[in-house]
């Protein structure tokens, strides 16, 4: 093919998969055959159809874009380039995947401005992107006017047959089916190759019938390698459709261009090499060296940056107008979008006194949330088909669902997984919404996938995990978290609180916002069983991690460490102790995490080094205790599986008797 035979068009979705061969050929890494198959859909899409604003990446009512099949990420920092996004620059595209870059190996949010969410392991993109279309109908709904519409945004998606084979994408394609929510368009990059060859081998299902049974409508584009009219008038069709979310099956050949490697595993995840990038150039008419970009093609592409300003600017008048027209709305919608909690959010929260009665944390939750929700109506979210056993429901509001989208209640059905990917990308919105994700603790273990990565990728929601011991009974060791929190604390980033009563719930309420505007995640680890409401316990301590609830004259014999439930064993042991002359602290440590952040000062002002009998009891593993039990101490743990039986039973046969504790301590003290 001579390079005179090239047309504008051609040039542009040349350079895109030149710049990905490039790149993953200098880095000897990288993923070049879903960007040099996925380019013409991915320039239509940018040039045609996509409002935003290279310039202000943050722009509130872009569109959204999420390459869900991340692996192919050259594919979005080439568009970002071509686009004129300051952060990807030909230099970054030059250190791809290189150490301290802003193009690393898969698309990451809190590295490079324009990245919506961090995505790469599968299925966790399009999941993502239903958290972004539920964000936007929601403030849609809450905000828009007959006569200014002042939230007016897609979200667009490219995943491939590895995020469809995920289980994860079925969960959160279901429920946006379910609720309709017709500005989610995803283009399907079809190109049956998958790490292990040819799809045939392990995924042969209609994937357009599936997602007509979710809801969705389904176009199938035969030709995603060179028919960019029958792209462009796809996603036209489906920006018609506003009443369902639209799959576009876009049928294209993976390594497209290259003579011996396109449609084969080999151009999945590996670089080309010298050889077949020749024969790749001469195939496709490229005379240019690398990395560089043909002025016409770039000078068509970066008309982004006028139309972006353009389009910022329009906005902007709408917003102007808004303002004047509907100051209380537009106060609130300047609050969300500037991530401010109004003044004295928090003295809604409630304290408790000994004689108030003894209640379940995650009662204690409910309580909380309910006392928020009035005062943050950023508050939103639900539970996994567990709603009456989390205790998630907001009394102000209604049902999230189609046609009702200015309601707060989300119910994710039995959607572990999806509901915390969603949570994930209603966070990563970028409008100031809090949203708040809730199953059984155990059931973690089936979404740990999406809290990993809100932890990694700065997510500020509020994970409410109920049942979180032995102590929950019956249901038996399959329900019963045992080595589930220790595993959580794991999470770099994660806050994970154990409230011992409802004080301190309310402590870990108060963290939880804040560390939502701080972009970063919290799980609460809630109870069952009721909690009598302790005479030391604090919100201002929950916020130390660990803190005294009872204390004693001078340097004590003994320190007992409990978290949740545990701690009002630990205090009545504690008080029989001091009647026997004992003098014992008892420090309560809802999240290890908060503790470790304190100052060496105040950490050595709770566990002096100096006091090495220390019994720390918490229901479940005792890893990862043992660096504050210390190598003279003790730890009563549940190092087993639990066992099916009414929850006191349990913990009385586990040993969580205040019996035990005394008995253990004092084996301590000699």
């Amino acid at each position: 093919m001579a390079v005179a035979t090239l047309t504008l068009e051609q040039l542009c979705i040349n350079s895109i998969r030149f710049l990905a061969i490039d790149a993953v050929e200098k880095a000897k890494s990288g993923h070049p055959g879903l960007p040099m198959g996925a380019a013409p859909m991915a320039f239509v899409l940018w040039d045609q159809f996509m409002r935003f604003n290279p310039k202000n990446p943050k722009w509130f009512n872009r569109d959204r874009f999420v390459l869900s099949a991340g692996h192919g990420c050259m594919l979005q920092y080439a568009l970002m380039y071509l686009a004129g996004y300051d952060s990807v620059t030909l230099d970054e595209i030059k250190n791809f995947r290189q150490w301290g870059s802003k193009t690393p190996g898969h698309p990451e949010n809190f590295e490079t401005p324009g990245i919506e969410v961090t995505t790469g392991p599968l299925g966790q993109g399009i999941a993502n992107a239903v958290g972004l279309a539920i964000a936007e109908a929601h403030l849609a709904a809450k905000f828009n006017k007959p006569d200014l519409t002042l939230v007016d945004h897609y979200t667009y998606v490219i995943l491939g047959d590895g995020c469809n084979m995920e289980g994860i994408s079925g969960e959160a394609c279901s429920l946006a089916g379910h609720l309709g929510l017709g500005k989610l368009i995803a283009l399907y990059d079809d190109n049956h190759i998958s790490i292990d060859g040819s799809t045939d081998i392990a995924f042969t299902e209609d994937v357009s019938k599936r997602f007509e049974a979710y809801g969705w409508h389904v176009l199938h584009v035969q030709d995603g390698n060179t028919d960019l009219e029958g792209i462009a008038r796809a996603i036209a069709e489906a920006k018609s459709v506003t009443d369902k979310p639209t799959l576009i099956k876009v049928t294209t050949t993976i390594g497209y261009g290259s003579p011996n490697k396109a449609n084969t595993a080999g151009v999945h995840g590996a670089a080309l090499g010298e050889a077949e990038i020749k024969l790749t150039r001469e195939n496709l008419g490229w005379t240019y060296d690398p990395f560089v970009v043909p002025d016409e093609a770039l000078a068509h592409t970066r008309k982004a940056i006028e139309r972006g300003a353009s389009y910022e600017a329009e906005w902007q008048e709408t917003w102007a107008q808004y303002k004047t027209k509907y100051p209380q709305e537009a106060a609130e919608f300047d609050r969300l979008l500037s991530g401010k909690l109004p003044e004295g959010w928090d003295k809604v929260l409630p304290t408790y006194k000994p004689e108030d009665k003894a209640l379940a944390s995650r009662k204690h939750s409910e309580i909380c949330l309910n006392a928020l929700a009035p005062v943050l109506p950023e508050l939103i979210g639900g539970s996994a088909d567990l709603t009456h056993s989390n205790l998630t429901e907001l009394e102000i509001s209604g049902n999230f669902q189609k046609g009702a989208y200015e309601n707060r209640n989300i119910h994710f059905g039995v959607r572990e997984h999806g509901m915390g990917a969603i949570c994930n990308g209603i966070a990563l919105h970028g409008s100031g919404l809090i949203p708040y994700g809730a199953t059984f603790l155990v059931f973690t273990d089936y979404m740990r996938g999406a809290i990993r990565l809100s932890a990694l990728a700065e997510c500020g929601v509020i994970w409410v995990m109920t049942h979180d011991s032995v102590a929950l009974g019956e249901d038996g060791p399959t329900h019963q978290p045992v080595e589930t929190i220790a595993s959580l604390r794991a999470i770099p980033d994660l806050t994970v609180i154990r409230p011992a009563d409802g004080t301190e719930t309310s402590g870990a309420y108060k963290v939880a916002i804040e560390n939502a505007r701080k972009n970063r995640p919290t799980l609460l680890a809630l109870s069952r069983q009721g909690l009598p409401n302790l005479a030391g316990s604090s919100i201002e301590g929950v916020g130390k991690g660990g803190y005294t609830v009872i204390g004693c004259d001078g340097t004590p014999d003994l320190i007992l460490i409990g978290t949740g439930s545990e701690v009002n064993l630990c205090v009545k042991a504690a008080e029989q102790l001091a009647a026997e002359g004992k003098k014992v602290r008892v420090v309560s440590m809802p999240s290890t995490e908060l503790f470790e952040a304190q100052d060496a000062a105040y950490k050595e002002s709770m566990l002096p080094k100096a006091v090495t009998k220390r019994l720390v009891v918490e229901a479940g593993t005792t890893f990862g205790w043992h660096k504050y039990a210390g190598s003279e101490g003790d730890i009563l743990g549940i190092d087993t599986f639990g066992a099916s039986a009414p929850g006191g039973v349990c913990m009385e046969k586990f040993g969580f008797t205040v019996d035990n504790v005394l008995s253990r301590a004092k084996a301590l003290l000699g």
